[in-house]
C-alpha cells in the first residue's frame, strides 16, 4: 500500500458560487490522474459543497468558508468537504424527496455512488467525506487514512443535508 498523497485543498467562500468553483478545482486536480471515477467525484463534490452552503453555518454567517481536500492512494480517491457545521442540521439521507422535487438527494447520491462515506465533527465544524475506488475491492481500507471516523446516524425523516 502506498502512502496517501494530498492532491490539493481549496478554501472557498460559503456561498453558492463556491459550488462550480469547487467542481472546477477538483476537475483540475483529477484531470492528470486518469482516475476512472472522476465524473462521480465531481458530482459528489458538487452535492456536498452545495449542502455545506445550504445547511451549515458556513453559508449562514458572514465570511463563512467551505474547504475541499482531495487525497489519492492505491487507486482510491478520498475527498473531504469541511464546513462550519450547524447546531440544527446533521447529515441525513432524505427519503421524503418526491420525484418532482429539485433537491434532497445529495447524500443519497453519495451513499449510492461512493465506495464508502461518512461524517464526523471537528472543533471548527464538520467533515463529510467519501471514497471512490477505481476498482472496488472489499480489502481496501475504509474511512479516512490515519483518522478515527465516527459516522453519524443516517436519519430518514425531516430536512437536513
Amino acid at each position: 500500500m502506498t502512502a496517501p498523497r494530498l492532491l490539493g485543498q481549496a478554501d472557498l467562500p460559503g456561498e453558492l458560487a463556491a459550488v462550480p468553483r469547487a467542481r472546477r478545482y477538483v476537475r483540475g486536480l483529477l484531470d492528470g490522474t486518469g482516475h476512472a471515477r472522476t465524473d462521480d467525484a465531481l458530482l459528489l463534490v458538487t452535492e456536498l459543497v452545495a449542502n455545506s452552503v445550504r445547511h451549515s453555518d458556513s453559508g449562514r454567517v458572514s465570511g463563512g468558508r467551505v474547504s475541499v481536500a482531495v487525497i489519492e492512494w492505491d487507486g482510491t480517491l478520498h475527498i473531504d468537504v469541511i464546513d462550519a457545521g450547524s447546531a440544527d442540521s446533521l447529515p441525513r439521507i432524505r427519503t421524503d424527496a418526491c420525484a418532482e422535487s429539485c433537491g434532497g438527494r445529495g447524500l443519497w447520491l453519495v451513499r449510492e455512488l461512493a465506495t464508502t462515506w461518512g461524517w464526523y465533527g471537528v472543533p471548527a465544524g464538520q467533515v463529510v467525506w467519501f471514497q471512490l475506488a477505481e476498482d472496488p475491492d472489499p480489502s481496501l481500507p475504509c474511512g479516512p487514512p490515519g483518522r478515527v471516523v465516527q459516522t453519524g446516524p443516517l436519519l430518514a425523516e425531516g430536512s437536513g443535508r
